[in-house]
């Protein structure tokens, strides 16, 4: 498989783009459970095919490189993409998974999503693993979805890079206090620990979906509300998280961050961080982060790289 710091891509296969929308790549037709036995009992589903499983499950929406990339983490050798697309291509068939892949203005996309089927569910209940799926989830639009695809890679990204990885979360909840509003980070989040101390990173993945402002202020108003009110053991965090908004792009960064301004968003208690898609495939994260920061002397901001030796491979 092609390495991440070989990939020479100029704008993120996650980022929106024009007249984009989601195409069904599924299997229509019947499957019953007594089908799913029997391969099951002739082998033809394996213990592979139930981590891919499970992973679809936490992940809920998640392409074949990314699934591809995890199996390795977890120490399972797919051997080769090739066979690993067989593998999906027959939990496809049997209606365990579903597939979509979009296409755009620009033609059709160059990668699958796979996502949770409803024969899926139902091995997932058998083993007693919970699934909150229900067959809605797979009516999300575009810009949900790509938001978890763009989690997935930042996740993957510091679990394989980053000494520190501690551990991660999917879907990191956090409670805005004075609405009493639960909201999730669309990111994800981590753990990073180095000679016995602990930070927690997590994700907001901004994208330029139809009427991104304003989706974008209301989340934010919902963070400024997290940080403002922070204690020590809200949502679970012993120290107060780090917050890095996930952009498509460079440009893309400037002007999430003029939305902040404009609309008095900035974070007191944190110095607010920011990165892109294409930054994750740096063979080193530690020079992956960027913050705004105002000029005392000409009093308008600029963009300044920030060095995390704790993201250092």
């Amino acid at each position: 498989m092609i390495e991440d710091s070989e990939i020479k891509a100029q704008i993120s296969p996650f980022a929106m783009r024009e007249g984009e929308i989601k195409t069904f790549d599924g299997k229509d037709g019947y499957v019953s459970m007594n089908q799913i036995i029997h391969k099951i009992n002739m082998g033809h589903i394996t213990d592979i095919h139930f981590t891919i499983l499970e992973i679809v499950n936490e992940f809920e929406f998640i392409t074949s490189r990314q699934i591809y990339q995890i199996l390795e983490m977890k120490g399972i050798d797919p051997k080769s993409q090739d066979k690993l697309n067989n593998k999906l291509e027959s939990l496809v068939k049997s209606k365990i998974l579903t597939r979509y892949y979009f296409t755009s203005d620009d033609g059709k996309g160059v990668y699958r999503i796979y996502c949770l089927e409803k024969m899926g569910k139902y091995l997932l209940n058998s083993k007693e693993i919970e699934c909150k799926w229900q067959q809605s989830d797979n009516t999300k639009p575009v810009g949900m979805i790509k938001k978890r695809l763009a989690g997935n890679q930042i996740i993957i990204a510091y679990k394989k890079k980053v000494k520190a990885f501690d551990s991660y979360v999917v879907k990191p909840a956090l409670t805005a206090k004075q609405t009493g509003k639960v909201f999730k980070a669309t990111g994800g989040g981590v753990k990073l620990t180095k000679s016995g101390k602990s930070i927690d990173f997590i994700f907001e993945v901004v994208r330029r979906e139809i009427d991104w402002e304003k989706k974008f202020i209301d989340k934010m108003k919902f963070y400024k509300d997290f940080y403002d009110n922070y204690c020590i053991g809200d949502s679970g965090y012993k120290n107060m998280p780090q917050l890095i908004l996930v952009c498509e792009d460079d440009k893309h960064m400037a002007e999430t961050f003029k939305q902040i301004v404009t609309n008095s968003l900035e974070l007191s208690n944190i110095t607010l961080l920011f990165t892109t898609d294409l930054r994750q495939n740096e063979e080193n994260l530690s020079k992956s982060l960027i913050q705004f920061k105002l000029d005392e002397t000409t009093q308008k901001y600029k963009v300044q790289n920030v060095e995390l030796k704790l993201l250092e491979s």
